[in-house]
C-alpha cells in the first residue's frame, strides 16, 4: 500500500511538471499571471509559519513560538541580517519557555 501511495505521488508530480511546461509563453507573460506566481511561494510559507506558530495538535495556542515570531518580524523590519533573525527569535522563544 505504501509503494502505491510514492508510486502515485511520483506519478503526479511528473503530470503536474508536464503540465506546467505544456503551458504557452503568451500565457506566462501575462502580468497578472506573473505577479500569481511571484505571490504563491510567499502565500505558502505565511500559511506554514502560521500553523507551526498558533496550533499545538488540534489546538490554537499563543505560547513563546508567537513571541519569537514577533521578535523574527521586528528584526526583518529593522533589516537584520538572517542569521541574526533566526537566533535572535530562537533565543527570545527559549528564554520566553524558560520563564
Amino acid at each position: 500500500m505504501m509503494w502505491t501511495a510514492v508510486l502515485v505521488a511520483a506519478v503526479g508530480c511528473y503530470l503536474l511538471k508536464l503540465a506546467g511546461l505544456s503551458v504557452p509563453p503568451r500565457v506566462l507573460e501575462r502580468p497578472v499571471v506573473e505577479r500569481v506566481a511571484d505571490l504563491i511561494p510567499v502565500a505558502l510559507l505565511s500559511a506554514l509559519v502560521a500553523v507551526q506558530v498558533f496550533t499545538r495538535g488540534h489546538e490554537l495556542v499563543v505560547d513563546a513560538r508567537a513571541l519569537g515570531l514577533l521578535v523574527a518580524v521586528v528584526l526583518l523590519l529593522l533589516r537584520a541580517p538572517f542569521l541574526v533573525v533566526v537566533f535572535g527569535a530562537a533565543l527570545v522563544a527559549a528564554v520566553a519557555r524558560l520563564l
